[in-house]
This record gives C-alpha cells, structure tokens and sequence, in this order.
C-alpha cells in the first residue's frame, strides 16, 4: 500500500493501464490511507467508498476488454465539496446544505467520470469557500499534514490536506481569491487557477460568480497538466464558459523550460508583513530563474495595492445575491417550518440556523455596499479599480511573458490563531486576489521550507489569460530545478503522520 500511495498520477495511470496494478488495488490503498490517517486530518466530509469501487472495477473491466484507457484511468481523486455530485452528499461546508444529496453532476464531475477518474469523496472546505484556513466549515478545521496544529489554507484546505497526506494523488479546487493558490503554498503542493471561464462553474455552488473558478490540484506540475487537461473546455451550459481551444498544458508540462523567457518580479508583492522565510525562497527561486535562462524584468504595479479593498467588495456584493436563494422553502436545511412562522420567518430562521458567522458577516457587507445610496460609492468603485488591475496586468505582459511572486506572505499559521481577527485572515490572499479580478491564470507550486519553522512555502507563476501553457512551462523547469536539488518532499511520509 505504500509504495502505491506514493506514486504520482501518471505513474499509477501508467501501471493501471500496463496491467501493473489494477484500479481496484489502487483505490483500495488510498482508501485505507484515508482510513488510517483522516481522523487526525479531517481533509474528507464524505467518502464514498462504494462509489469509488464500482468506478475502479470499471476501469479495470475496461483495459480487461481491450479498450483505450485515457492518461489519468483508475487514478483516485478528492472533490471539493463545493461540485454536485448525483447521489452523494453535497454540503459546500455549511448546514444550510447538510445531507442535500444533488439530482445531477456538475460540467466538472461529468468529466472526471467519463475520463474514468475514480472520486474518492468530498473534502472539507471553509463554509460557501469564504476563508482562508478551512475553520469556517460548519464541520470543523482540517489539519496541515505538516504539522497538525496548522492550518492547511483555504477555502480548499481539504483537497491540499488531501494531497499532502497521500489519502489521494489528484485534487480539485476551487479558486475565488485564491482559494486553490493558498492552500497548495501551505502543504507544499501544486495548484492551478485557470484562466477564468477556462473550465465549466455549471453545478459548482456559486460564491462570487465574476471570480470562481475551478481548478486542478496535484503533488507534481505534470500531475496537475493531466488533470487540468481533463476538466478545461467550452461547456454551452456556463454563458461564462471560453468557447476556445483549451492551451496545451501537458506538453507544456513535458517540455518545461524558462529559457529566453522573460519573467516579472512586482514590487508590490513584498514589504511589511512577508515572512522572512518567505522572501528568502522567494528570491532564491528567482536566482534560480535567472540560472535556467530567464531574463528578469522589475514591475510596477500601483492598482495592486487597492487589490484586497476592490475584492472584499465585490465578492461579498455577489455572495449576498448569490446566497439568497438559500431561503429554507426548496431545499436544504428548513427551521421554524411549525406551522406558527410565516414564509418570511422561517426564511429568517433557517438562515440565522444554517449560515455560519463568515458568511453573515460577507452577506451583510455585501448587501449593504449594493444598497441604495452605497452602490456607486462602493460597489462601483471596486468595479472601477478592477479595470486599473487588469490594466497594470496588460501593461506588465507587454514587457515580460510570466509574472512570479510569492504565493502567500506567511507560511501556515496555526489553527484558531487568526479566528477572532477577519482582517489578519484576509491578507493571507494578499498576492493571490489581483489574478482573480482580472481572470488571468496562476499557479503555486513549492519552493522551498522556511528556514524559520521549517514549513512549505509556495511559488506564485501568473500567465496572460488563455495562455496557461505557459504556468506549466515555467512550473515544470522550476521543479525539475529544485528536484535535482533537494529532491521532492511530498514523495515522502508527510512530517506529522
């Protein structure tokens, strides 16, 4: 079982379809590591074990028969429980939706099915994906398998707990201010956002419908590649869905080089509050750069530092509008329904039971920068500086092919130490939000341990919109890079398991 959970996507889709390893075996070892080690974790709400079977001997009937297996066949794979999957529960971490079981899948579950990947369950997440640490689940924190009294990031902090505690090769995510981004910084794996409208949100449970985005999360870039290769494309049921050709990510993947390439370092991705720690591998990887053959261009970007007002406005305004269909009347959780409480009441109190203090506190900010009289002065005005963002980003990919930064000015801070303090927690998105207002794509990929506690920290790459190959070019040279160095640490025993 070991040897098993320790092998990379490709390599277990390799084996499953030489007859190696059959898919079964496959899912059977990563189910009993969930077993053994996801009560200290918690990364899983759901896990659905028959589920998972019934889609590996599938697999396995089919090579049996002949057929062509895809690249990523039989590989397991944890959900974000944030996508409707038929027949299983599906809660987006939060009461209001507890026990709700989807009548359909999402654009994203269909295609990891008929890809024949094989989902493992649904992971933990912060409640509607709003946070950063996955303690706003209405179920409780998951912990960072690097050391348990951490927190994993957010809001997918399960998917990357997932990942770095080898209960599961592949992961999805979902990425609003870089909630894919965050959590792959902070348990040293590798996540993408892509550009956005580059993969369908149909059946995905919406929070800000402008930023969402879904993503691929991986222990290696070429990991990541496949899968994103797999869940990308124009699907006619998302009107924000790119009808466009999806980038070649896992040739960009194989073929990994920075070499002639021209990479921007924004000054206003470092300063006060970056930890030490965090600079260091940060301008280590640069040198690192520099030393694969890449030119470095010094960029200055003013309208990022209004980046983390313009999104705490328009996000919360489009929860507020979003969330309201959670009313108690058609599904999901329904409180005060006795026959004494009007319509309105038992609205009131199913929501007042069922949402949790995260998400009240965004849906009153966000109803009340939209409200009569506010809606210019705030609303608007965010909108106004996300165009002088997506400006500065044109104006930077006008002089460099990539941009680099770090992926969060922290490494993992332990759980409950930024609970009673949203602000705090709100900056852990602090270089990642610019690249959701403006749609573009961005990777994080590991880079290093801080010198000071001895925890991963991540490298952000950020690409021009529709040019997502290119998160993979440079993500793969860089890795490779620091594989040769110190070889890869998430091929290892996770250090607190």
């Amino acid at each position: 079982m070991t040897d098993i959970i320790k092998l990379t996507a490709a390599e277990t889709a390799a084996k499953i379809a030489s007859g190696e390893l059959t898919a079964v075996e496959v899912t059977e070892a990563h189910l009993a590591r969930i077993e053994a080690v996801d009560e200290k974790v918690h990364a899983f709400l759901y896990v659905d074990r028959e589920g998972a079977l019934a889609q590996a001997r599938a697999v396995d009937e089919k090579r049996e028969r002949g057929e062509k297996l895809g690249p990523l066949a039989g590989v397991p794979l944890a959900l974000k429980d944030i996508f409707t999957t038929e027949g299983v529960p599906t809660t987006v971490g939060s009461k209001i939706l507890e026990g709700w079981i989807p009548p359909y899948d999402a654009t994203l579950t269909q295609r990891l099915k008929a890809a024949d990947v094989v989902i493992l369950g649904k992971t933990n997440m912060d409640e509607f994906a709003m946070g950063s640490s996955t303690e706003n689940s209405a179920y409780g924190p998951t912990g960072n398998p690097w050391d348990l009294t951490k927190i994993p990031g957010g809001s997918g902090g399960g998917s990357s707990a997932a990942l770095a505690a080898h209960m599961a090769p592949l992961a999805i995510g979902t990425d609003t201010g870089g909630s894919i981004r965050q959590p792959a910084a902070v348990t040293g794996t590798v996540g993408v956002k892509p550009t956005y409208g580059a993969v369908s949100r149909y059946g995905m449970v919406a929070f800000s419908s402008s930023l969402d985005q879904g993503g691929p999360c991986a222990r290696t870039v070429l990991d990541a590649a496949l899968l994103h290769e797999v869940i990308a494309g124009h699907d006619p049921l998302d009107s924000t869905s790119i009808d466009a050709p999806v980038p070649p990510v896992v040739e960009a993947a194989r073929n990994g080089s920075v070499a002639g390439m021209r990479v921007g370092v924004v000054k206003q991705f470092r300063g006060e509050g970056y930890q030490a720690g965090v600079i260091q591998r940060f301008d280590e990887s640069v040198e690192l750069l520099k030393e694969l053959g890449a030119e470095i261009v010094e960029l200055d970007c003013p309208s990022f530092d209004l980046a983390l007002s313009a999104y705490y406005l328009i996000a919360p305004s489009e929860c507020s509008s979003n969330l309201a269909r959670f009313d108690g009347l058609r599904y999901g959780l329904r409180t005060g329904d006795d026959g004494t409480h009007s319509a309105e009441e038992v609205t009131s109190l199913t929501r007042e039971a069922g949402f949790g203090p995260e998400v009240k506190r965004r849906i009153m900010l966000g109803t009340y920068a939209l409200s009569s009289g506010y809606y210019d002065a705030y609303y608007g005005s965010a909108q106004k500086v996300r165009t002088l963002i997506k400006r500065d980003f044109d104006k930077a990919f006008e002089q460099v092919d990539v941009i680099v930064s770090p992926t969060t000015p922290t490494t993992a801070f332990a759980i409950g130490e930024r609970a009673d303090d949203p602000m705090a927690m709100y900056l852990a998105d602090l270089c990642t939000i610019p690249t959701n207002l403006a749609g573009n794509a961005a990777m994080s990929l590991p880079c290093g341990l801080a010198p000071e506690d001895n925890l991963p920290v991540g490298l952000q790459i950020i690409a021009p919109v529709m040019k997502d190959d290119r998160l993979y070019k440079v993500g793969a040279a860089v890795e490779a890079a620091f594989v040769e160095k110190w070889g890869h640490p998430l091929l290892e025993e996770a250090p607190s398991l």
